[in-house]
């Protein structure tokens, strides 16, 4: 059986009980020993992580003790997958520039606050991740991010938003990144921006999207195992940060 581990904590706004409820239940359907964690200090050991095959995180913001980023590093460097949503992943402990590393992006602002209407297009081919799942409108917050620029994009947006005015539309369009994959190590990460609140989720689309990227995710660790995959090739001593 695998398993998932879900932490949820940080600012109540997200509504990370609820996300990381809707989430345990999106896993547990699919046959996930999951188990769901309100302390950050499920990280403080490596070894009981490298047993995991995916993490969740549901924490916005807050800060995380440095020696923890490490172990998840190499937890996922080894195979183990991450997936998360909005401010669950990548408004997460903003001083922590690894995490960022990791994560492949970092929330910069919402221009419009809640309630903004947009569309998420999906970018047609680009994985098998979204097939048959077509374009879609949200009604929620109109994410603007700052990208690992080796993501693998998924579904975007247009930015700026026609309606929203604020000091960047001075700027040309520009297709945001709403939903992307990387890699890190032999550890598979995906990201979904949407989810200010759990009820984006009722959205069939941003539903679907979120449960097949935990699903690959979490697909990674038995692909390393079973094509002998190791990290020698991503070890170093050198200074990272």
């Amino acid at each position: 059986m695998k398993k998932a581990l879900i932490v949820q904590g940080g600012w109540d706004g997200h509504e990370p009980q609820l996300v990381s409820k809707r989430f345990a239940r999106y896993l547990q359907e699919e046959g996930f020993a999951v188990e769901v964690s309100d302390t950050l200090d499920v990280f403080a050991a490596l070894e009981p992580l490298l047993e995991l095959d995916l993490i969740v995180p549901c924490w916005t913001m807050g800060e995380i003790d440095r020696t923890y980023v490490p172990n998840i590093a190499k937890a996922v460097g080894a195979g183990v997958g991450l997936a998360g949503c909005h401010g669950g992943m990548c408004d997460s402990f903003r001083n922590n520039t690894e995490w960022q590393f990791i994560t492949g992006g970092q929330w910069v602002s919402h221009p419009g606050g809640d309630g903004v209407e947009y569309t998420v297009n999906i970018c047609h081919g680009s994985s098998p991740l979204i097939e048959g799942i077509g374009d879609f409108q949200v009604k929620s917050e109109h994410y603007y991010l700052h990208i690992d620029p080796a993501v693998e994009v998924l579904a975007t947006t247009v930015f700026p938003h026609p309606q929203v005015p604020y000091y960047h539309i001075s700027n040309k369009p520009a297709a945001m990144p709403v939903v992307w994959t990387k890699y890190w190590g032999n550890g598979r990460v995906f990201y979904n921006s949407l989810g200010h609140h759990d009820d984006v989720f009722d959205v069939p689309e941003a539903a679907r999207l979120m449960k097949n990227g935990m699903l690959w995710a979490a697909a990674g660790k038995e692909y390393a195992a079973k094509h002998g995959l190791t990290t020698e090739r991503f070890e170093s001593d050198r200074k990272m940060y």
